[in-house]
């Protein structure tokens, strides 16, 4: 922890949900035998084993419908399978008109080229963990098919995280879009970033008004530069891999509140609150110490985040806050 951070206070959490458990929720068909709040609160509690991950979250994103049947999954896969396919077929058919008539698709495949070129692909050991050329395929062909969340820097980390996960092609990218349609009002830039900014600064007016006063002062403007948190979906701010998935499972499940990704950014900036507000600090220096924000625990997060909810409903909450999360 970088010096003059707040440590948030430690969490112990029981074991996460195990392939055991996992199956004990399905009946001898693969029906949900147990209730799918009773799943997504156990998730939040607990988080998940690797083990179990990618089948959950396929059911956490959309990708498996919670009232499918084991037979009907199979179908569901098979047909995923068959239109990722098809649509790559479709891009190879017009890659060459839009290469030809289409100046952003030639200026964003050398932005997704050049991404995919800088990340570190190998594990301590020095294995490969990731293959490169299938990752700009998939990053590629979302961009091509998806009309409304454009590719914007960070979602390479991204694919790859669901890449780490997966087994198939058909799976990440199906896995990254059905993530991105449920996390768009909190990490698209062009549809849901601003207002998670302005619901970050509504809630700190109401929550923090000291810290706010600093921030509508000295600090001006440092909340709005903080959009690379929503757009990575803190990504960056972890020390590994297991704590993002923590979080965005987290995030898929809606619990304990909608916008919840707005409570854990409130709870991050309580962590340089006292730094900043001993030092004085202009919006360049709460820059600094927000981006100095790494190597966090994920669960320690995800618990102050609950608190600040847990606050925030004692409260006589004003309409927009109430809106945004109750």
């Amino acid at each position: 922890m970088a010096s003059g951070q707040t440590p948030l206070p430690k969490v112990k959490r029981k074991p996460p949900i195990d392939k055991t458990e996992w199956d004990g929720f399905f009946d001898e068909n693969g029906l949900l035998a147990k209730s799918r709040d009773l799943i997504c609160v156990n998730i939040l509690e607990r988080g998940l084993h690797p083990y179990v991950r990618t089948e959950a979250w396929k059911f956490l994103t959309g990708y498996y419908s919670w009232q499918s049947s084991q037979d009907e999954r199979l179908m569901v896969d098979s047909t995923r399978r068959k239109n990722y396919e098809a649509l790559c077929e479709m891009y190879k058919k017009i890659q060459p008109l839009l290469e030809n008539l289409h100046r952003n698709f030639m200026e964003t495949r050398n932005t997704i080229t050049y991404d995919i070129q800088k990340l570190y692909d190998k594990d301590p050991l020095g294995n490969v963990i990731i293959d490169k050329k299938r990752l700009e395929k998939i990053l590629l062909l979302s961009y091509v098919c998806n009309t409304q969340a454009e590719y914007q820097q960070g979602f390479h980390e991204m694919v790859m995280l669901f890449q780490l996960m997966a087994e198939h092609d058909h799976e990440t990218f199906w896995l990254f879009q059905f993530f991105l349609q449920k996390t768009e009002h909190s990490c698209v830039i062009k549809i849901g970033v601003g207002k998670n900014l302005d619901m970050l600064n509504t809630l700190i007016n109401f929550l923090d008004p000291v810290f706010a006063e600093h921030l509508r002062g000295k600090g001006a403007g440092a909340v709005q530069s903080l959009f690379p948190w929503f757009c990575l979906c803190f990504q960056r701010a972890f020390k590994s891999f297991d704590d993002v998935w923590r979080l965005w499972e987290v995030l898929l499940t809606g619990k304990p509140c909608r916008n919840f990704q707005v409570l854990v950014a409130y709870s991050m900036l309580q962590m340089v609150r006292e730094q900043v507000l001993q030092e004085s600090m202009t919006s360049d220096g709460i820059l600094l110490a927000c981006n100095n924000l790494i190597d966090l625990d994920a669960d320690v997060l995800i618990s102050a985040a609950c608190l600040v909810y847990a606050e925030l409903i004692q409260k006589d909450v004003p309409q927009p806050l109430k809106d945004f999360f109750l």
